[in-house]
């Protein structure tokens, strides 16, 4: 007979551990110096397969595109595939500073490559977009464009001053089950009430990269180089 030992709830404790961050980089067709594009993945997808979708692009041959890995990953149960995930509800707010300073440090590094002050726009699709959203308001480096597919502002970010926001590419399939049509319009609603530069492609589509969108992306990033000419070399040299 197994005697039954009473106890009090566990006490829940948490200690800071190292991992390893992960990120591609697909070098500018032109050469350096050139904008940075940084993207971020959706749920159960990596870099490899986000990479992808920023390549395809148009005119994204001249820019020097990151697509950096999520910090937690696991198997994809159908096809055994190394995939990622940003963060869960457990521990939240730590992940959120986990993430931001694992960010922060993938721009360091890709600012330190060569010249410091190019153009900058954040890049996130599906659960990716709130990374987007937090790296370009929180990640401690300047941010000219933020593109948004099928996913929304996170709750936090509402108070952040309108100064703080860069101009926006906000995305949606009409047939999106998650990032409805409901979902676009408080995002569209908020950020309009903040004065925010947002520009919106809606699709007929669902929870995907579409080609609307990618048309749309590469005019939006003609506009921030256009804003913002990319750096030029020391002694005023071109890039090549």
């Amino acid at each position: 007979m197994r005697l039954m030992v009473s106890r009090s709830d566990p006490i829940e404790h948490t200690i800071e551990a190292r991992t390893l961050g992960r990120y591609l980089v697909a070098p500018p067709r032109s050469g350096e110096p050139a904008p940075l594009l940084v993207g971020f993945h959706g749920y159960g997808e990596n870099a490899e397969l986000h990479l992808e979708a920023l390549c395809a692009i148009p005119g994204s041959e001249r820019w020097r595109i990151a697509s950096v890995q999520g910090l937690h990953r696991f198997y994809e149960r159908r096809t055994g595939r190394i995939v990622g995930s940003w963060m869960t509800s457990l521990d939240r707010e730590q992940a959120i500073r986990d993430n931001l300073r694992y960010v922060g440090a993938v721009v360091t590094a890709l600012r330190s490559d060569d010249a410091p002050d190019t153009p900058l726009v954040y890049a996130g699709f599906s659960q990716g977009v709130a990374m987007a959203y937090r790296a370009a308001l929180s990640g401690g480096h300047r941010c000219d464009g933020l593109l948004a597919l099928a996913g929304d502002v996170p709750p936090e970010l509402h108070d952040q001053p309108a100064s703080a926001w860069p101009r926006i590419l906000l995305g949606c399939g009409r047939a999106d089950a998650w990032y409805t049509a409901d979902k676009l319009r408080a995002d569209r609603e908020f950020l309009e009430s903040r004065a925010i530069p947002i520009d919106t492609v809606v699709f007929e589509g669902g929870h995907e990269w579409h080609d609307d969108f990618y048309q749309a992306a590469g005019r939006f990033l003609d506009g921030v180089t256009g804003l913002r000419p990319t750096a030029r070399r020391p002694g005023g040299a071109p890039p090549e």
